[in-house]
């Protein structure tokens, strides 16, 4: 059966010939063997693009057709305030037009055992949640007279989310130059240390003070406990993937978030590419259609070749083209046409796009060969 396999290898890859080993019975005949892996070879060669095969437009009216007929704009999770998240066709283009300030930016947090059973699962999630002073204060008052800050605390949310008020005086302090802290029972008091403080400085420290990062990971607003199949794990509003990866109970293998750039600042370029892959593929498969993974791919591919994430745009991948006319045939045309001009650019015209604006035979299928005969 070994040499069966052999047989074969130069005819298919080494990912499929370990993928039929794996499924096939070891008690397979071998007469069945050699009709299976025949009309695995059939299927291979049916599958690969012929030379000279336009690709992109290909791949361009798959994803668009599909495209147009996709609605949905957010999915709300039920229970919780501030949990949405962009799907359907606005999420797609947030995707392909390489945006970095997300609509919706969120994580999934996949979590080690035994917290992935349940175990203090709720405690771990208020724990990522990122915490401010506005969290647990209930109102600030300016005293005009004094030119003091009164915050009043409250004490229940202070206690779900583990906090004791020497930790929230300590972190006002760091925060607070040129003001004596002094805390209450429910209280916490400000005051200036010089006398030429108005009412101006005042209001703008109250509003600093609203901000001051208490607890928790930076970026996450919300976070959703919730079960999936047999484990547990954590859904974020907000997004935060470095400091997230750092937190031991995490399981950093499967842990990841929506947004693609933060991805590529982490884990590197390859991992956008395929966070690419997986979220537009996601999105269209969660509408219902049928698109061919490989057109996904190249897209992928396109906005990933330079090492950078770049849009599907014209200051991303059409930027990036050599050809002068298939640049100006996106957006702007006088403008790349007047730059080229200036500096005088050739267009060589090996490409699609400039071949079809001056009408001649276009680079693909049998516009590629080109025949020379030979005189006598």
């Amino acid at each position: 059966m070994g040499d069966l396999y052999k047989e074969y290898m130069d005819k298919l890859p080494a990912r499929v010939m370990q993928e039929l080993k794996e499924y096939l019975p070891g008690s397979v005949s071998q007469s069945k063997l050699r009709q299976v892996l025949d009309k695995t070879v059939e299927e291979y060669e049916e599958s690969k693009a012929a030379p000279g095969e336009c690709i992109g437009n290909v791949s361009a009216e798959s994803i668009g057709e599909p495209g147009t007929q996709m609605t949905l704009n957010t999915f709300h999770f039920a229970g919780v305030a501030e949990m949405n998240v962009t799907v359907g066709l606005p999420r797609i283009i947030e995707i392909l037009d390489g945006r970095k300030e997300l609509s919706t930016p969120s994580m999934e947090i996949y979590l080690n055992k035994p917290y992935s059973q349940g175990k203090d699962i709720k405690k771990l999630a208020l724990s990522v949640k990122e915490t401010l002073f506005n969290d647990i204060a209930v109102e600030f008052l300016i005293n005009i007279v004094d030119l003091s800050i009164t915050i009043v605390l409250d004490r229940g949310q202070m206690k779900s989310v583990g906090l004791i008020p020497s930790t929230v005086v300590n972190a006002m302090k760091k925060q607070t130059k040129g003001y004596i802290v002094k805390a209450d029972s429910n209280e916490i008091i400000l005051k200036s240390r010089s006398k030429d403080v108005n009412l101006n400085n005042l209001y703008n420290t109250k509003e600093k003070l609203k901000k001051v990062h208490l607890k928790g990971i930076k970026g996450v607003k919300q976070v959703l406990p919730v079960k999936r199949g047999d484990e547990f794990m954590i859904i974020t509003a907000g997004s935060n993937l470095k400091e997230i990866l750092r937190l031991d109970f995490v399981d950093s293998s499967r842990t990841v978030t929506n947004n693609v750039f933060e991805i590529a600042n982490v884990l590197g370029i390859e991992a956008a590419r395929q966070a690419i892959i997986n979220e537009v593929f996601g999105v269209i498969e969660n509408q219902g259609l049928n698109v061919d993974i490989r057109h996904i791919m190249l897209v992928a591919d396109t906005m990933c070749t330079t090492s950078v994430i770049k849009g599907i745009t014209r200051y991303g991948v059409v930027s990036e083209k050599s050809s002068v006319l298939a640049r100006a045939s996106f957006e702007t045309p006088i403008k790349h046409i007047i730059n080229a001009a200036l500096v005088g650019e050739i267009d060589f015209l090996e490409s699609v796009v400039e071949n079809i604006m001056i009408n001649q035979p276009v680079p693909v299928g049998t516009g590629l060969p080109t025949l020379v005969t030979k005189v006598k």
